[in-house]
C-alpha cells in the first residue's frame, strides 16, 4: 500500500505548531474542569472545537496515517451534536468521545491490515520485516484494550458527575496510564529488537 494513502498532510515546515498545538490540547481536561465553574460550558466547547481544527489545519513535520485525522473530525461532530443538546455534556465526553474513536480507528486496522502500528512503525523503518508486522499487530491489540478501558472509565467519571474525579482522571490519570504503556511498550520493543539481532 502506498505511502500517500496511510499518510494525510506533508511534511512542509517543522513540527513546532503541530507539537505547540498537541500540548495544548493535552491540557483540554484541566482547561475544561476549571473553565465550567468559572466561564461556563459553551466557551470551553468552543475551545475544544478551536484545538481540534487547529490539529487538523497546522501542518505536520511527519506525516501521520489519515485515520488519525478521520478520528479529530469525528470527535468534532460528536461534539457539535452533543452541544446542541446540552454543551456542559459535550465538554464533559470529550475524552469518551476521543477514547471511542481512538478505539475503532486502531481495531479496524486489525481487520484491514497494516495495523495503525504497524503504519506508524513504517514511517521510521519503511521495510519492516515479517517479525515486526506481527509485533506491530499485537501491540495494536494492546492499544485496542487500552483505549477500551480508558473510555469506561472515562464515561464512568461523565456519570458520576464529580468534576474534580473528571477532571483528575481524564487530565492527569489516563495520560499516566497511557505514558506507562508506551514505556513498557518502547522496553519489550528493545528486548524484541535485540533477540532478533537488529537493534
Amino acid at each position: 500500500m502506498s505511502s500517500t494513502r496511510l499518510m494525510s498532510f506533508s511534511n512542509r515546515r517543522p513540527d513546532f505548531w503541530g507539537t505547540a498545538v498537541t500540548g495544548v490540547m493535552l491540557l483540554v481536561p484541566v482547561a475544561t474542569a476549571v473553565g465550567l465553574r468559572f466561564v461556563g460550558p459553551w466557551p470551553i466547547v468552543l475551545f475544544l472545537l478551536g484545538c481540534i481544527a487547529a490539529r487538523l489545519l497546522v501542518p505536520r513535520a511527519m506525516p501521520v496515517p489519515v485515520t488519525m485525522t478521520v478520528c479529530l473530525i469525528a470527535v468534532a461532530f460528536a461534539v457539535l451534536a452533543v452541544s446542541a443538546v446540552s454543551p456542559d455534556l459535550a465538554a464533559r465526553l470529550y475524552p469518551v468521545f476521543m477514547s471511542a474513536t481512538m478505539l475503532v480507528a486502531f481495531a479496524v486496522t486489525l481487520w484491514k491490515p497494516p495495523s495503525m502500528i504497524e503504519r506508524f512503525a513504517r514511517i521510521m523503518e519503511p521495510d519492516l520485516d515479517a517479525r515486526g508486522v506481527a509485533y506491530t499487530r499485537r501491540v495494536t491489540m494492546v492499544w485496542v484494550a487500552f483505549f477500551t478501558l480508558n473510555g469506561l472509565i472515562a464515561l464512568w467519571t461523565v456519570l458520576e458527575g464529580d468534576l474534580f474525579w473528571w477532571g483528575l482522571y481524564n487530565g492527569l490519570i489516563s495520560y499516566l496510564l497511557a505514558g506507562a504503556l508506551f514505556a513498557v511498550e518502547f522496553a519489550v520493543r528493545q528486548r524484541v529488537r535485540r533477540r532478533s539481532g537488529t537493534a
